[in-house]
C-alpha cells in the first residue's frame, strides 16, 4: 500500500475514533456541525464519518439529528468488562485489604454512577454491602460526586463537586445509608478516557478517613496508569 493511502487511512481512523470519543462524552449528543468544528473538519468529512460509525451501529441519530452512542456500544462493553475485572480487580482487593472496607469501581450511566466491580475485605465482621449493578444519582454519594468532580467545571454546580475537584477526592457521610461513610477518587476509563468513573471504598462511621483517603487517592492513580502500559 502506497505510504501517501496507508498515512490517510490512519488519519480517517484516527478522526473516527476522536468522534465516537466526542459522542460517549457528551450525554445530549452531537450536532454533526458540533463534531466538525470539534474536529477541525469540514461538514462533509464530519457527515462521511458519522456515516461509518452509523451504518456498524456504534452511533445513532436522534431526534433533531443529534447523534448519541448507538446499540453496538453494549457489545463492546460487554468485552470490556472481563477486561476490566482481570486488570482492575487485584488493584481492588488491595485497597479494600489496605483500608479495611468495601472498595468498589463506579462508572456514569447518564445521570447516575453504576457499581461495575466490588472487592470486599476480609478483615472485621461488619461490612456494608455494596452490590454489582446498584445505582444511585451523580450528586449523591462519594462515587457520583467523585466521576463529577472528573468532569471540567460548570456555572451553578454543587459545592460538593467543586470542592472534590480542589481535594481530587470526594467524603461523604450517609447520603445513601445511614452510618456509612463513602471516599472516592475521580478517574476514566477505556480508550482516551472515554468512560467516566471513580474508585472508592465504603464502611462504617469508624473508617479513619485520614488514613483511608490516601489510600483511594493511590489507588485512582494506579488504575490510571496501568491504561497506559502495554498489554
Amino acid at each position: 500500500m502506497p505510504k501517501q493511502k496507508e498515512a490517510n487511512l490512519l488519519q480517517t481512523l484516527q478522526r473516527g475514533m476522536e468522534a465516537f470519543m466526542l459522542v460517549a462524552r457528551t450525554p445530549g449528543g452531537l450536532l454533526v456541525a458540533e463534531i466538525a468544528d470539534r474536529l477541525g473538519v469540514n461538514r462533509a468529512i464530519a457527515y462521511r464519518i458519522v456515516a461509518t460509525l452509523e451504518s456498524d451501529g456504534f452511533v445513532t441519530r436522534g431526534s433533531g439529528g443529534r447523534i448519541y452512542l448507538g446499540g453496538a456500544v453494549l457489545a463492546l462493553a460487554a468485552g470490556i468488562e472481563p477486561q476490566m475485572r482481570a486488570l482492575i480487580g487485584p488493584a481492588l482487593k488491595r485497597l479494600a485489604e489496605a483500608a479495611g472496607a468495601t472498595a468498589f469501581l463506579s462508572v456514569g450511566r447518564g445521570n447516575e454512577a453504576e457499581a461495575v466491580l466490588v472487592a470486599e475485605s476480609e478483615a472485621g465482621l461488619i461490612r456494608v454491602g455494596y452490590r454489582v449493578g446498584s445505582r444511585h444519582p451523580l450528586n449523591r454519594g462519594a462515587a457520583g460526586i467523585a466521576i463529577l468532580a472528573g468532569r471540567p467545571a460548570a456555572q451553578g454546580e454543587d459545592p460538593a463537586v467543586t470542592q472534590a475537584r480542589a481535594d481530587g477526592f470526594s467524603l461523604t457521610r450517609g447520603e445513601l445509608q445511614r452510618g456509612a461513610v463513602g471516599i472516592a477518587a475521580p478517574l476514566r476509563l477505556g480508550p482516551g478516557g472515554g468512560f467516566e468513573a471513580s474508585v472508592g471504598v465504603v464502611a462504617l462511621d469508624d473508617l479513619d478517613t485520614g488514613l483511608v483517603t490516601p489510600l483511594v487517592v493511590d489507588a485512582a492513580r494506579e488504575i490510571t496508569r496501568m491504561q497506559a502500559l502495554p498489554p
